[in-house]
């Protein structure tokens, strides 16, 4: 399909991933934003010189690309069907960017809803936080139509440093779901080894240093725990209830396609056993680690 030049684009969902993307993402462009917590909205607004827009029933009628950053497929499958419908309001030709955290079956059937009507669809889930949403190097995995993905790429370009083709829609929800569940598992094997080593009089400190200074390392030991683990801070940005649904979808995936996969199974059942034991509302999912300090008496902060 041809670009059509010279439209507007419209950014929804801006939590705490979505305010610094969009941010990245207004550069040279006329942009609209919509959040359900008006006051988000008003403050992605100042921050980009855009316009927040108070019910997606206001959606200007010159808006050709949505970006939609939400929480789950319900909300996304609401925002695009029910009233206003999005898939009602918007011309043929325009692109959709769905870099929510959905389920991949979910994701496929919008798609093809959209293909029908001449709407194209990608899905592009990230990885790298908050941290990374801040600075535009966020890991992209894109699935859709190659000509469709080809399209949006200049539009997550602003937002990562590395964007991948997996394959037709709805894997990128599916390779984003899988690599979380490998994140979480090593998360959690770290946690057990530096709880090994606390009992065996190492430092969790100098177990890291081990650690990230041999093959056992891995994002989590070389970022999480020096910055939110051993620190005591336990402030990723990202919510343990959402890696769950993360791994939930994960491991439905790995029952359909009827795999083995015994250890990151295990790592899953673990962080729902964590999560039942943790008495803040909202943990922060580096929290997890609490689970092992508890099970193991131990500590895995610094000094």
């Amino acid at each position: 399909m041809v670009e059509i030049q010279h439209h507007a684009s419209l950014f929804i969902g801006l939590g705490n991933m979505g305010r610094p993307m969009a941010i990245n993402y207004a550069a040279g462009r006329e942009l609209f934003v919509y959040d359900t917590n008006p006051v988000a909205a008003a403050e992605v607004a100042a921050a980009t010189n855009g316009i927040a827009l108070p019910d997606l029933e206001y959606m200007p009628s010159h808006v050709r690309t949505v970006i939609l950053m939400l929480p789950n497929s319900r909300i996304v499958e609401s925002v695009l069907r029910t009233s206003p419908g999005l898939f009602k309001r918007l011309p043929a030709r325009s692109l959709i960017i769905d870099m929510s955290s959905s389920e991949p079956e979910s994701t496929a059937a919008l798609a093809a809803e959209a293909a029908a009507i001449g709407i194209d669809y990608v899905d592009a889930p990230v990885s790298g936080g908050v941290a990374k949403a801040e600075v535009g190097k966020l890991a992209i995995m894109v699935g859709g139509d190659s000509t469709a993905v080809e399209r949006a790429k200049r539009h997550l370009r602003p937002l990562g440093e590395t964007i991948t083709h997996v394959g037709p829609a709805g894997t990128g929800h599916a390779a984003k779901a899988l690599n979380n569940l490998l994140s979480a598992t090593n998360l959690a094997a770290a946690a057990e080894i530096l709880s090994v080593a606390a009992t065996a009089g190492i430092a969790p400190e100098k177990m890291l240093e081990v650690i990230n200074g041999s093959t056992g390392r891995s994002q989590a030991s070389e970022f999480k725990y020096p910055r939110h683990v051993l620190t005591g801070t336990f402030d990723s940005g990202f919510a343990m209830d959402l890696m769950l649904k993360d791994l939930r979808i994960a491991t439905n995936l790995i029952s359909q396609q009827s795999a083995e996969a015994p250890i990151v199974l295990t790592a899953q059942a673990t962080a729902e056993k964590a999560r039942e034991l943790l008495e803040s509302a909202q943990p922060d999912h580096t929290e997890f680690v609490r689970y092992y300090e508890k099970l193991n008496g131990t500590s895995l902060r610094a000094g």
